[in-house]
């Protein structure tokens, strides 16, 4: 592996942004809008957040996914427009440096790289119940199927998964590319026939617990209570995560200005179709009761696509297994790439050791960072499996406060950012500003509802420790974890936060 020192490279004198040898321009729209929509993993994103949605907010789940689109697609316009300003692959972190100085870019960085490790290992474990899952379809037993419940043999068939898509993402994003465009294709269309069937059924009076179709579905004001409003927005927020990685990966298009944010807002408008037809196919056919194949029923709700999808699909179930497995595991290839290039970001620019710059000399990619990022995520996930009796929902609804965290923080850094030329043109008002701030404060708002209500010890999956909720002590720990690094490294590396290696300053000072 080889080193860059950002010191040496022109860019050091003005802004900090260098060039850090990644594989460059490899990769068109269509090849990045797939790589985001496989870092969402749509079937597997969905199989994990329809039971926890519905159990916050009941029918009113389309609404809520489409009040969470809402951030999610102002903050993109911002993401965009400092994309557009300086293409560079540690996205949040070197944004927030650049408006708000080491401290706070610091944390932007820190808290994308926790979301990410968060949803790799919460991948790699929907990958092992799948895996199993399948093989007890397969072979016609459902001993096989039972695998997945032991400790053991789900913390190491975890491992095994994520050995495999870090060794594929050390590789290169170009090893897998056409496996990843297959891929991709399959969970859409499996996905769609899902949902059409469910239609169906509904329409011959064959589904499980038939419930018509309601345009007040889509009003996200008639949730139980605004705690059950915020902690829906923060799993709906969580269903849209992963577009920015489009971003992340802007060092390696084939037009670092502006290809990124297309294949970003195409992403997300691909994403939001999608997660609306199936949330209202699913409701269609399933209702919201507690029944064996009802949304609101505990018993299915960390899994939901695999209790339907025998009911809705037929002999065609298997294909489900398979759409949810493939989006798994195409995923963690994918996700590895936010964590990986962030850190190797603030290796490069010195706010974490030097060896996290280090590059393949072969494949041109972040290696040694990758593989940090999966040995942190398999010790997160072995943690967490001995820790909760629900690991899926205490770490989406953790993950969709550091979501809310990071992505507000790269939002306000925009508004900051090009502060100076903000009202000079009406486009520049919208995008660099009104945008990004209306959806900065939106997650904000959620941030801080979330983070209070988590403290109950009934929340999530009622998983508590001395009475206080599993998902509020564990996003301390990760927070707490950030600031102790910080103060570490700014001890042992103070370059970084002296604003040597990457300055602050303004759209009208950027090199």
């Amino acid at each position: 592996m080889t080193n860059i020192d950002p010191s040496r490279s022109a860019g050091a004198t003005t802004s900090g942004l260098s060039d850090k040898g990644l594989s460059a321009r490899s990769i068109g729209v269509l090849g990045a809008t797939v790589i985001g929509i496989s870092c969402i993993a749509p079937a597997y994103t969905l199989t994990a957040s329809l039971g926890p949605t519905v159990a916050a907010v009941g029918t009113q789940m389309p609404g809520i996914f489409l009040v969470g689109f809402i951030p999610m697609l102002l903050v993109s316009l911002g993401y965009r427009e400092l994309n557009s300003a300086m293409p560079d692959a540690g996205t949040s972190f070197t944004w927030a440096t650049r408006a708000f100085g080491p401290w706070i870019g610091w944390m932007g960085g820190w808290g994308l790289i926790v979301a990410t490790v968060v949803v790799l290992s919460n991948l790699a474990g929907v990958a092992v119940d799948f895996f199993y899952l399948m093989l007890g379809q397969l072979f016609g037993n459902p001993d096989l199927a039972d695998l997945a419940s032991n400790v053991v043999i789900n913390v190491l068939s975890c491992l095994v998964f994520l050995m495999a898509a870090c060794y594929l993402s050390y590789r290169g994003m170009e090893t897998t590319k056409a496996v990843r465009y297959v891929l991709v294709a399959f969970q859409l269309v499996v996905l769609v026939w899902f949902s059409v069937a469910a239609l169906v059924q509904f329409g011959t009076g064959t589904a499980f617990d038939a419930l018509a179709f309601s345009a007040g579905w889509f009003n996200p004001f008639l949730a139980p209570s605004f705690s059950a409003f915020t902690a829906g927005i923060s799993l709906s927020i969580f269903i849209f995560w992963g577009w920015d990685v489009t971003l992340t990966v802007n060092e390696v298009t084939k037009n670092p200005k502006t290809t990124p944010g297309r294949a970003a807002t195409l992403t997300v408008g691909i994403i939001f179709a999608l997660y609306i037809l199936v949330a209202v196919a699913a409701l269609m056919f399933s209702g919201v009761g507690v029944g064996e194949l009802g949304l609101g029923n505990e018993g299915i709700r960390g899994n939901v696509l695999a209790a339907l999808a025998g009911p809705v699909m037929g002999p065609f179930a298997i294909l489900m297994s398979l759409a949810v497995l493939s989006s798994s595991a195409v995923s963690l290839q994918s996700t590895f790439v936010g964590p990986a290039r962030t850190m190797f970001a603030m290796g490069h620019y010195k706010a974490l050791p030097m060896r996290f710059a280090s590059i393949s000399p072969r494949y041109k990619s972040p290696g040694f960072a990758t593989l940090v990022a999966g040995i942190v995520a398999w010790v997160f996930y072995a943690a967490m499996r001995m820790l909760s009796t629900d690991m899926l929902t205490d770490t989406i609804l953790t993950l969709g406060m550091m979501i809310c965290f990071y992505y507000g923080v790269t939002a306000f850094a925009c508004v900051w950012y090009f502060r100076t030329e903000a009202f000079t043109q009406a486009r520049a008002f919208f995008l660099k500003l009104l945008a990004p701030l209306v959806g900065g404060v939106i997650l904000g708002v959620i941030f801080a509802t979330t983070l209070y209500d988590s403290m109950n010890p009934d929340y999530g999956s009622r998983s508590n420790i001395g009475g206080v909720g599993l998902v509020f002590i564990l996003a301390m720990v990760l927070f707490t974890g950030g600031v102790v690094l910080m103060l570490l490294m700014r001890r042992a590396e103070p370059a970084f936060f002296q604003g040597r290696t990457l300055r602050k300053g303004s759209s009208t000072d950027r090199a």
